[in-house]
């Protein structure tokens, strides 16, 4: 099971996010734990500048935009 997390502060581009992921996730049956991390100083831990970012299984994969369903089936493979 892969864990993702969408990092931002709750702005529109971050519920996109939030919804491509899922949206792949329900599409393809992935076995997936989806969160959500608001908290700038958690996000910063992370090395992240700009969001909406995700992270899986603990590594920072996407920064600075809404990324396509093709990227997300990528990195639940």
């Amino acid at each position: 099971m892969k864990d993702v997390k969408v990092l931002g502060p709750g702005c529109a581009r971050c519920k996109a996010t939030t919804e491509v992921i899922a949206a792949v996730v329900k599409d393809t049956g992935a076995a997936v734990t989806l969160g959500k991390v608001e908290d700038m100083r958690e996000i910063v831990g992370y090395g992240v500048m700009s969001t909406p970012a995700v992270v899986v299984d603990g590594k920072v994969v996407h920064a600075g935009s809404v990324p396509g369903r093709a990227m997300v089936e990528g990195w639940l493979k």
